[in-house]
């Protein structure tokens, strides 16, 4: 028969969590952003160019994804009950998801957009395309060092990040752009250049869209070797072998391990100092803050101890 034993441990990591983001700062962003992209559209509908309302277009989704970051904050931040006994810090993961593949969507739409330009012969006014450039490149770049600490701590803020860096570095491919056609009335400049900013959009935001559906779908942290830990696990002498094993991401800060120990028949008491020593390996070798371990005796026929 065998002996089922649950010992639970609940790491807790004291690096800043998002909610370390002052509130105020998304507020001020998303109201920032909200004014650029409303002087972009116009902009762009009075001098004509594509790649100044891919920069609004852009803005705008930037607008609506800092303000479901902000409301996923504040979720997150809710506690744990009957019903969400992790609680929602998951919520900023479903957020980095739905920024990310929002940008993914909206850049393969403007590529399309300047695919069909090259056929047509609009005409550009280049003063307009500078002047509102040069005011959006400032706005995102202040909304970029506001938020810059706070994309190295959590996946949800970087992407919003990610919206702002990518804004700024539009609105500087469209300042040359307008500068290229108002000196040398080149128009099919903008929509090259609106191509190769959202083709580098492309790439960036489909790093945070894997990154967030690995961690929605519990697919083991890339970092962590399944072999090597069960392996590393068995070195300890008690141990006689490990299965159900499982290791998955709760959210950006938190990596929880699941996994059945076998080990000769021994009083419930014993095993503490066992479980203590698998969970100092597992945080000190593989950052897992959180275990779940079940004891299992090794005298007992093997497909019992295998359910």
């Amino acid at each position: 028969m065998s002996e089922h034993i649950h010992h639970e441990h609940h790491g807790h990591d004291h690096r800043h969590d998002v909610s370390s983001i002052k509130k105020g700062r998304l507020l001020f962003v998303i109201a920032f952003n909200f004014i650029i992209a409303f002087a972009e559209v116009i902009g762009g509908i009075l001098s004509g160019s594509l790649s100044l309302v891919s920069d609004a277009i852009h803005n705008l989704s930037d607008t609506a994804s800092i303000i479901l970051s902000y409301v996923s904050i504040k979720i997150s931040e809710k506690p744990k009950n009957k019903i969400k006994t992790y609680g929602y810090k998951r919520a900023n993961i479903l957020s980095a998801f739905i920024n990310s593949a929002s940008l993914i969507g909206i850049a393969l739409f403007l590529i399309v957009e300047a695919i069909r330009r090259f056929s047509g012969s609009t005409k550009i006014v280049g003063n307009i395309v500078i002047i509102v450039a040069i005011i959006g490149l400032l706005g995102n770049l202040f909304s970029v060092i506001l938020l810059k600490k706070g994309a190295k701590e959590s996946i949800n803020i970087k992407s919003t990040y990610l919206h702002l860096l990518s804004d700024a570095l539009t609105s500087i491919a469209v300042i040359i752009s307008g500068i290229i056609i108002k000196y040398t009335g080149i128009y099919w400049i903008d929509p090259i250049l609106t191509i190769l900013i959202n083709t580098v959009i492309l790439k960036s935001s489909y790093s945070v869209l894997k990154e967030s559906i690995n961690i929605l779908m519990q697919s083991t942290p890339v970092d962590i070797d399944l072999d090597e830990l069960n392996s590393t696990l068995k070195g300890i002498t008690e141990v006689k072998e490990i299965h159900h094993m499982h290791v998955w991401r709760l959210d950006e800060n938190n990596i929880v391990f699941e996994g059945h120990v076998q080990v000769d028949d021994m009083l419930i008491s014993d095993t503490l100092a066992i479980s203590a020593r698998i969970q100092h390996i597992l945080g000190e070798h593989f950052k897992i803050n959180h275990t779940v371990i079940q004891f299992e005796s090794a005298v007992c026929q093997a497909e019992s101890c295998k359910i």
